[in-house]
């Protein structure tokens, strides 16, 4: 595969939590866009609404810190403790969780009768396994955990072997596979790969699935659990929420914003979403943190209390919880949820709903008070009545036939698809897949392709700047800037040069839809 790359002259990643305020002033009225962050398509005009926007390197953060540093705030966020195990039993409205497991039917709950011995398992492209310190089975992708629990074992004393040395083991690189470790007490996640990406991103994926556990039990419990009883079997406690770990790995694999650690919106004329996020700001209660419109995937808007910041990887754990259940489309659901990224030690409670049965816009109102189940549903109710009366509602639902777009509507022949993300905004946008890309099979490939790209202009230690690639079936683009991060895929039978005019033209297409197709103007209370 032949590809031609230009070294970066600086760092990649630039650190800042919020957008500085002098770059919005700076911002051009030309179409042609900065590649300052700030001045980029798609950066909002006012402040932030995530807390660090470039995160990839944030993901490898010392979680235990974070928890010593915020254990202060935990009387205020929530409930911890013992009181975990009681709250996780309350996930949706009166269900227990062991409930909620029987109204779901998951695709790929067959892979766990899966025989471990034959050769099918061993060609799963990716195998996660998660076992405590103890060596004790918590989580396998494919197969059940206790006919893993050898395998398991051996992971752990692995594990042990070298920590005894006073060293820590990273990876194993044998045979064409990457094992993956990662340590984070009282916690092991071990990744068995076989694919192109890179040990960084790599981590990043059970990162993810490190911060999806501690989000249905808090950091503080999983500590606590663990020093009364090294061989607790936590699967009691996490009984019925396989289906959440499952679900995220499979977003892994095919979403984008996941991968470049930012989220989408749905396409929404700015007035439209203004009202929107007006209402929503207008029905608030004391307690109220958070209040998230999601449409499916896509975010519609997003209001929060003012110097309180949404990290991506907590709001794509809610985007999980809510799109692994129809549950919460039977009535107004109530549960404990962690935010690992904002408090790894306590509780947040989310009111959770549809605004109407058969919608696809779902409500998320975030509260830091477990009593409050009443006066975030009259919020809710205050919203939607509001909300009503305008004709941004009936605007709303319209986008939700078409919530994309076509890349045919950029206007560049070659282009098959793009990814683009705002860095100061945290937001991204992408067309819908083409014909070409409709397969499961393919869409991944196409994925596959996007993150081999990714983890070269991330790399640890030789990061590039841009990468153009040639390939039998399509070529490639990806330029990275302190502003944005663009992926482009072209026809196989374009050039380099056409691929490099593309890109001031998709910029230009980016810069004149952005009102449309992100959130410039984010509201606080």
């Amino acid at each position: 595969m032949d590809g031609e790359v230009t070294r970066a002259t600086a760092s990649w990643e630039n650190g800042a939590l919020a957008p500085v305020d002098h770059l919005r002033l700076e911002r051009a009225d030309s179409p042609t866009p900065g590649l300052v962050e700030g001045t980029e398509p798609g950066a909002g005009q006012k402040s932030a609404m995530f807390v660090h926007t470039q995160s990839f390197e944030d993901l490898t953060a010392d979680t235990e810190e974070e928890a010593q540093t915020e254990a202060g705030r935990d009387s205020e966020l929530g409930k911890s403790g013992e009181e975990s195990t009681e709250e996780l039993q309350v996930l949706v409205g009166e269900d227990s969780v062991e409930e909620q497991k029987k109204k779901e039917t998951w695709p790929e709950s067959k892979t766990k009768e899966e025989d471990v011995s034959s050769e099918a398992w061993r060609r799963h492209r990716k195998h996660v396994f998660v076992l405590s310190e103890a060596g004790k089975p918590i989580y396998s992708r494919y197969g059940t955990e206790e006919a893993l629990s050898s395998t398991m074992g051996v992971m752990m004393a692995l594990v042990s072997f070298v920590e005894a040395e006073k060293n820590f083991i990273r990876s194993i690189h044998a045979d064409g596979c990457k094992v993956i470790f990662l340590s984070k007490s009282p916690l092991v996640l071990v990744g068995v790969y076989r694919t192109c990406q890179s040990d960084k991103e790599l981590m990043r994926e059970l990162y993810y699935i490190y911060y999806q556990i501690v989000s249905l039990l808090t950091l503080t419990q999983l500590n606590h659990i663990f020093k009364h009883k090294q061989n607790y079997d936590l699967r009691r406690l996490l009984a019925g929420s396989e289906h959440l770990t499952d679900n995220l790995l499979h977003r892994l694999d095919r979403d984008p914003g996941l991968l470049l650690s930012a989220v989408t919106c749905l396409p929404l004329a700015s007035s439209s979403r203004d009202v929107v996020s007006s209402s929503l700001q207008a029905a608030k209660t004391k307690s109220l943190v958070f209040s998230i419109l999601l449409a499916g995937d896509r975010l519609v808007t997003l209001v929060r209390k003012k110097d309180q910041y949404l990290h991506h990887i907590d709001l794509h754990l809610v985007f999980n919880l809510v799109g692994s259940s129809s549950s919460f489309r039977e009535g107004e659901g109530w549960t404990p949820i962690c935010l690992p990224k904002f408090n790894t030690a306590g509780f947040f409670h989310a009111h959770i709903s549809y605004l109407e049965p058969a919608s696809d816009l779902c409500l998320i109102l975030v509260s830091t008070d477990r009593e409050d189940f009443f006066n975030l549903s009259d919020c809710k109710h205050r919203f939607l009545e509001r909300l009503s009366k305008r004709s941004a509602y009936q605007n709303l639902k319209e986008a939700l036939k078409c919530p994309s777009y076509s890349v045919d509507q950029v206007g560049i022949p070659e282009l098959r698809h793009f990814l683009y993300k705002s860095k100061s905004s945290g937001l991204y946008t992408s067309p819908e897949l083409p014909m070409v890309y409709e397969s499961e099979e393919k869409h991944e490939r196409l994925m596959g392709l996007y993150q081999d790209l990714h983890s070269r202009l991330h790399h640890p230690t030789r990061p590039l700047r841009s990468i153009y690639r040639c390939g039998e079936t399509e070529n490639l683009l990806a330029w990275v800037t302190s502003g944005f991060e663009l992926y482009l895929c072209f026809s196989p039978l374009g050039t380099k040069a056409v691929a490099v005019s593309a890109v001031n033209k998709l910029l230009k297409w980016i810069r004149k839809e952005e009102d449309r197709l992100f959130i410039l103007s984010p509201l606080t209370y």
